[in-house]
């Protein structure tokens, strides 16, 4: 396990007005602009989350989990939906082994949410609502890490239709299998990751598995496909996975910050024709890629045969070396 160097960011001075701020605000970008080259990770305090309602979903989530199965159940996705909302849990037989809830923005007509206990759905809920204001924080710091204007991404990225919650409670580890989560890659533009203190989450850099140790009150943020994508690879959406821990269930809630099915997703001119260099990815429309990714994610719950070990990834859409040709025509 390689020692992490992925940086811990207080975020305090992007909520405050004034030039007295601006040197903590310069020095946090920087950090922040490492941090999405080198590892699509880092780690982020005094985000506007509070952190007794963090405290509060995480405690909820696991008392949610140690329900009886049949009334976990009671919240299982209804048939037919196209959605896998509410609950589900990946079969005993399956590589992974996890409990999961899964929400989308609350007021979505196929979220199926808890009545138990009893103020698990608000506290969802609230949630929910903090973490897209933090979302809104982040994405005009990266927007302005990358060199374009500061509420460029925000205007990209103004439907919050698409953005989902999931938490989620790992089993223990046993001897012949550790992993929670396979080495897989996040679709969406962020993701914000609340972990307790088991920890577990870990991120691939030149081979090696850093692990992301958790920090009180921070909130774990990985970029996704759709940054990668739009930047031409200057900044990564990071390969991780979760590993389990002997003796200890994880709990965790993961924030995905996503555009709308309507939106088409290529990389922009600002890392293409303006600086000579060609596009590494190929035009596409986010809610199909969205349907592929659901519908692989179904099937692996629902242990389909057919189902492929890994999840699909952006690399669908890659553009092979010898046909990433710079198109110079106007």
């Amino acid at each position: 396990m390689a020692i992490s160097r992925i940086p811990i960011v207080d975020l305090s001075p992007f909520f405050t007005e004034g030039d007295e701020d601006a040197g903590k605000k310069e020095a946090a970008m920087e950090m922040i602009d490492e941090a999405c080259s080198e590892y699509g990770f880092f780690q982020v305090l005094n985000h506007g989350v509070p952190l007794d309602l963090m405290s509060r979903a995480l405690t909820l989530s696991k008392t949610f989990f140690e329900l009886p199965l049949e009334e976990k159940r009671k919240c299982s996705p209804p048939p037919g939906t196209p959605y896998p909302t509410g609950y589900n849990r990946f079969l005993e037989n399956n590589t992974e082994q996890k409990q999961i809830f899964f929400m989308f923005v609350p007021g979505f007509d196929f979220n199926v949410l808890p009545t138990d206990p009893p103020e698990f759905r608000d506290v969802l809920e609230e949630l929910f609502s903090h973490l897209v204001k933090a979302s809104l924080v982040v994405e005009r710091i990266i927007s302005e890490c990358l060199g374009l204007p500061v509420e460029f991404l925000s205007e990209y990225n103004n439907d919050r239709r698409r953005d989902k919650m999931i938490a989620q409670v790992y089993s223990t580890a046993t001897a012949d299998n550790q992993i929670g989560a396979s080495e897989h890659k996040d679709g969406p533009c962020l993701t914000f990751v609340l972990q307790d203190e088991v920890g577990g989450l870990e991120a691939l850099k030149d081979g090696e598995w850093i692990s992301l140790t958790p920090t009180e009150g921070a909130l774990v943020v990985n970029l996704g496909d759709t940054i990668q994508v739009l930047s031409n690879d200057k900044y990564k959406s990071a390969v991780h996975r979760v590993m389990r821990t002997r003796g200890k269930a994880r709990a965790s809630i993961s924030f995905f910050y996503s555009l709308a099915d309507e939106k088409w997703v290529e990389p922009l001119p600002q890392f293409t024709t303006d600086v000579g260099q060609p596009p590494k990815y190929k035009r596409y429309l986010e809610g199909d890629y969205l349907k592929m990714r659901l519908n692989n994610l179904t099937s692996r719950f629902k242990n389909v045969s057919s189902a492929p070990n890994r999840e699909i990834g952006i690399d669908y859409y890659a553009i092979s070396p010898q046909k990433c040709v710079l198109n110079t025509q106007p």
